[in-house]
């Protein structure tokens, strides 16, 4: 029985400086999703770690350095602690959609208010309306948005106050980027709220995961991924439950091969 897509071809951007830890430079593996199996490789990519941005598949590599660590929240097993339970019951009367991958200028300017607040000359500062409609709808899986406004009034929408850029894997969600509305007089810890929407919303679709990205140990701008518990952490020898947030976890070298044997 044949594979049912080419073994892809892997590429290794230069190093350029580490967004997360001073003094640190970062490098990336990377690969292209496109076809009609573009869906199923992001699937099996995502199992041993990497991350999708538009059409591309990528994961850190960086020489000397494993900080960066793939965690993922077991949703059917998650219980939010009193501070979460607090944080859903504040926002139960949200209205929230899932829409289609589409850009609106709605959600560009939270997002440019979200990355003024908390972001200011981080690498997506510049991004312009365009850049914002390339990360949204250029994506070759199954992509969506999902929409957190303040109730309606008067029966208009009420005001969108949070968005998730979200894939859809065959285990899980993967939430590719958040923002929100930093305002401190807004609702307060809303990103956790948006994180703990996603872990209800998979457990409720009998999906087993949802993936958080990166965590990167000795970064105080990642350590709120580990309060999601039980969470996963993918290490030397796969996913294993985190239960101490000062473990370290080596880059795996089997990683590709079991990449080989994912899409055999």
């Amino acid at each position: 029985m044949s594979a049912p897509f080419r073994f892809p071809r892997f590429f290794v951007t230069s190093p350029s400086p580490c967004p997360y830890l001073p003094g640190r430079h970062e490098r990336k593996v990377f690969t292209e999703l496109r076809g009609p199996h573009a869906g199923d490789l992001n699937d099996a990519l995502g199992r041993i770690g990497f991350r999708r941005s538009q059409s591309v598949a990528y994961r850190p590599s960086c020489a000397g350095c494993s900080a960066c660590v793939s965690v993922r929240v077991i949703a059917s097993d998650f219980v939010p602690n009193a501070t979460q339970r607090k944080q859903i019951r504040r926002n139960a009367d949200l209205d929230v959609a899932v829409c289609r991958p589409w850009a609106t200028e709605e959600q560009f300017d939270l997002l440019r208010r979200y990355l003024g607040a908390r972001h200011p000359g981080g690498g997506m500062a510049e991004m312009d309306e365009q850049d914002y409609a390339d990360m949204v709808e250029h994506s070759p899986v199954n992509s969506f948005v999902i929409e957190y406004r303040e109730p309606a009034v008067n029966g208009a929408p009420g005001k969108l106050i949070g968005a998730c850029l979200t894939d859809q894997q065959a285990d899980g969600l993967s939430m590719i980027y958040s923002f929100f509305d930093a305002d401190a007089d807004a609702r307060p810890g809303f990103g956790s709220m948006i994180i703990m929407d996603h872990i209800l919303r998979a457990r409720t679709a009998g999906l087993a995961y949802v993936y958080l990205g990166y965590w990167v140990k000795g970064s105080a701008r990642m350590a709120y991924k580990t309060r999601y518990r039980p969470i996963e952490a993918l290490g030397p020898k796969g996913w294993a439950l985190l239960v101490d947030e000062d473990a370290t976890f080596h880059p795996p070298a089997q990683h590709y091969t079991m990449l080989a044997d994912e899409i055999a």
